[in-house]
């Protein structure tokens, strides 16, 4: 009779009960060629890609490598059509037309590819006690104290008054120069020290050290700064007041790298939020002819509130698709009505090394796969879209029926913090969105770690939902 109750307590517990399980028990040696081989493809985007620009660039020649067309208003467009439209040069979306009409809606998968950084001022460049310096702002939440004594490379554009655009990329080609921020040695640190971790580097003190050697044959002053400024010259054929129309940013000069002794890790720079990014690109570049028409955006300034003509607050994105919807007589607001968003970002991983933060049951664990967050937002959900109870259900399904391993997840406990991403303004354009996307473990930092596993899932359930019928 004991036997009896134990078989049926184990029946129940299996029928009833819900654990996560890892990952890698729930896969086959093929698909973890697959996740191996997709994961390359994920690294090389990462060293092509340190800047929002930088990844718009590497999007268009992957779009057009796989039949991807620039989209001119007014375009003929049929079903199993593939076109672009980049916004600004740091923004893109793309669109792969489906067999049935607009006014039935799309499936959206929504990503940001500009990530955590130090930009420069527009004044930058200066000399004290003959070392010259660049002074930096810093964009979205990074912890200031990381970005000290690490190697750091330059990226971005100068504009001319000419009009020319200048491309700037110092310190990721071979026999490139590097660039730091210094720090206090610790035989002199001990008032600052002393100080909160929040405090003890001042953002007006994250400046980056570009060189030491004077002018040579001169006896003005600010010999150093000079001396750079003629390299600038010489190379770039800028003069100091073309920082004021420039975009520079100093970003960490870590490659991609495998994480661990089993390999079963990535860390880099800019997962948040480019491991979605990729995926969501990579998972419409493999689609021929959907059922529905899916869209991949890709936006810029979701470190900074989404603002800005490249943000997801913009109009640019509408545009795009009321020129979609009317090459085919379809209202935008018809078709929005009836769409699916998959807000593709990261999610925080649970780490036992700061437990105390996270709320175990509802946080994601790495190698658990792709991580559903029904809502984002800071305490009482506030700023969260918070999608419904039918609209979960609804991407369970698909996910399941795409075999697609994935796990609910929370940004941490109800009081501790918390975050957003576009979801929100997904929602406010009439879209049906739900959260979704990779665990990050030291999310923001310059050097973040995320699970190969998580990050192939992440491309297989935003597949299935462009799929989707």
């Amino acid at each position: 009779m004991k036997e009896q109750e134990n078989s049926r307590g184990e029946q129940l517990r299996k029928a009833l009960s819900y654990t996560k399980k890892n990952g890698y028990d729930r896969v086959d040696r093929a698909e973890l060629e697959a996740m191996d081989a997709y994961c390359t493809g994920y690294k090389q985007f990462l060293d092509a890609g340190k800047t929002e620009r930088e990844c718009v660039d590497r999007t268009i020649a992957l779009a057009e490598a796989a039949g991807f067309r620039a989209y001119q208003r007014g375009m003929a467009l049929k079903p199993g059509d593939k076109v672009y439209r980049a916004n600004r040069g740091k923004a893109v979306m793309l669109a792969v037309l489906g067999r049935r009409g607009l006014d039935q809606g799309v499936n959206i998968a929504a990503a940001h590819i500009d990530s955590p950084r130090l930009d420069l001022k527009q004044n930058p460049l200066y000399e004290a006690d003959e070392l010259a310096f660049l002074k930096t702002h810093y964009y979205g939440g990074l912890r200031k104290y990381q970005w000290v004594t690490i190697p750091l490379e330059l990226h971005g554009v100068v504009a001319l008054k000419s009009g020319q655009v200048v491309r700037v990329s110092v310190g990721n080609g071979e026999g490139d120069p590097l660039f730091t921020v210094d720090d206090l040695l610790p035989h002199l640190g001990a008032e600052q020290s002393r100080k909160p971790l929040g405090e003890a580097i001042p953002a007006e003190s994250l400046n980056i050290l570009v060189g030491s050697r004077p002018l040579a044959d001169d006896e003005g002053s600010d010999r150093v700064k000079l001396s750079i400024l003629e390299l600038l010259n010489r190379k770039y054929g800028i003069v100091e007041e073309d920082f004021i129309s420039a975009e520079l940013s100093a970003v960490p000069a870590f490659r991609a790298s495998d994480v661990g002794f089993d390999r079963s890790l990535i860390g880099a720079y800019g997962h948040d939020d480019r491991v979605c990014a990729y995926a969501s690109l990579a998972a419409i570049l493999q689609l021929n002819d959907p059922e529905r028409t899916a869209v991949c955006m890709l936006a810029d300034k979701e470190e900074i509130g989404s603002e800005g003509v490249t943000g997801m607050k913009s109009a640019a994105f509408d545009t795009f698709m009321e020129d979609l919807c009317q090459s085919q007589n379809v209202p935008l607001r018809a078709c929005y009505e009836r769409s699916f968003c998959l807000s593709a970002d990261v999610t925080a991983a649970y780490d036992p090394n700061f437990a105390e933060v996270y709320e175990k049951r509802n946080s994601a664990l790495v190698n658990c796969g792709m991580g559903l967050c029904k809502y984002t937002g800071a305490r009482g959900k506030s700023g969260a879209s918070d999608a419904s109870a039918e609209l979960v259900a609804y991407v369970r399904r698909v996910l399941d029926g795409a075999g697609v391993v994935w796990q609910m997840a929370e940004l941490g406990k109800a009081d501790q913090g918390g975050g957003g991403t576009v979801a929100v303004f997904m929602a406010e354009r009439n879209i049906d969105t739900l959260d979704a996307g990779v665990p990050v473990l030291s999310m923001h930092a310059p050097f973040e770690t995320v699970s190969k596993l998580d990050c192939y899932m992440t491309f297989k359930g935003v597949k299935a939902i462009y799929e989707a019928k």
